[in-house]
């Protein structure tokens, strides 16, 4: 199964929300399923950023499924709020990037080469986790829009890698559990599951 099918079947057994299947047809008429997830770090590669979003999912459940965060922490969220929050946080990244062509000088011939790059050109500049809450937010409406703790949870998904004031991000993870459970599962994605392609 590729990570499109299982992004799709995930989403489609999981979110059931007013909107929902208007968003997923978004997805799919976008680049969400072909886009990297970044320029040159993880998931910089066609079809990392759907492979990253999988891989949270996966991370997300394992993590919620501890006894521990269950009975000491009491994070216990429902099957389609894991999905929205692990599947949709990085939703900004949409029509995102573009291939440019660079050059660089072949070691072996000595001569110069142009090979590809990804490279930012961001057409909605609204920040990170609050632009995918934007975007979310524009199809789960009435009663199926993001709860509270699910905007929080995607908002704040960088923790303390994104530039905002310390003392937000550390209140926004201490009142919101799924918001530091999500940030764990991104950062274990990253760096322990995809890394940087060599």
């Amino acid at each position: 199964m590729t990570a499109k099918e299982e992004f799709i079947s995930i989403y489609n057994e999981n979110i059931k929300r007013k909107g929902a299947d208007k968003l997923l047809e978004y997805l799919k008429k976008s680049d969400f399923f072909t886009a990297p997830c970044s320029t040159r770090y993880h998931g910089a590669y066609e079809g990392g950023l759907v492979e990253h979003s999988v891989n949270v999912y996966h991370c997300l459940k394992d993590y919620l499924s501890r006894p521990r965060t269950k009975e000491l922490y009491n994070m216990n969220f429902t099957d389609e709020t894991i999905a929205i929050v692990a599947l949709l946080h990085d939703v900004c990244k949409v029509d995102f990037y573009t291939t440019e062509l660079r050059n660089r000088k072949n070691d072996e011939t000595g001569k110069w080469e142009k090979y590809p790059v990804f490279t930012i050109n961001d057409q909605l500049p609204y920040g990170h986790g609050e632009k995918s809450v934007y975007i979310i937010s524009g199809f789960l409406y009435g009663e199926g829009r993001l709860t509270r703790d699910e905007a929080c949870a995607i908002r704040w998904h960088m923790g303390f890698s994104g530039p905002e004031d310390q003392n937000t991000i550390g209140k926004a993870l201490e009142m919101y559990p799924l918001a530091f459970a999500l940030h764990v599962a991104d950062m274990e994605a990253t760096y322990f599951i995809e890394g940087s392609k060599k």
